[in-house]
């Protein structure tokens, strides 16, 4: 019997791993194709330009990948990418002047945690991403929603210490 369940364990695993797919995704999918070949449940949905939507696909430990894809005005996948990286981090440095809070969740998806500032006001979205440092990307945002700045890296908390740090 323990054997039965040892194989059965192992074969749902690596059914679970041969789901997610995306370097398999294609133009011209439906969101259908799209959440099928990617194996992912899908965490968000936000209206972009032109009719355009972009679907969010927020996985991993503690949300360190989100795949985001753009369907056209028709519903077809035209582009996507995994943006949890310090290139698209770099983009909302640089494009953060006079945007908000729905700007941002288009651009990065949802955040991992949020902090709420107290007295100060407004809050800081916390991004992981996959990463050999213990960091993570952090933005805050004034109570309107405006982004207050284009954020910066921080030391991830959850992260462990180095067993000789005091």
């Amino acid at each position: 019997m323990t054997g039965r369940l040892i194989a059965l364990t192992l074969a749902l695993a690596l059914a679970g791993c041969t789901s997610y797919r995306p370097q398999d995704l294609r133009s011209g999918m439906g969101e259908t194709e799209v959440t099928q070949t990617l194996g992912l449940k899908l965490t968000g949905r936000y209206p972009g330009p032109q009719g355009q939507t972009r679907l969010e696909y927020a996985t991993g430990p503690y949300g360190r990948v989100t795949w985001m894809v753009d369907l056209d005005a028709q519903g077809r996948s035209v582009e996507w990418a995994q943006v949890m990286d310090e290139t698209t981090f770099r983009y909302v440095q640089a494009h953060f002047q006079g945007k908000d809070q729905q700007w941002l969740q288009y651009t990065l998806g949802r955040p991992a945690e949020v902090f709420a500032l107290g007295w100060l006001g407004g809050s800081v979205w916390n991004y992981r991403y996959p990463t050999t440092e213990c960091l993570w990307f952090q933005v805050t945002l004034n109570k309107d929603g405006t982004l207050r700045d284009g954020g910066g890296f921080g030391i991830d908390p959850r992260c462990d210490p180095p067993s000789n740090w005091r």
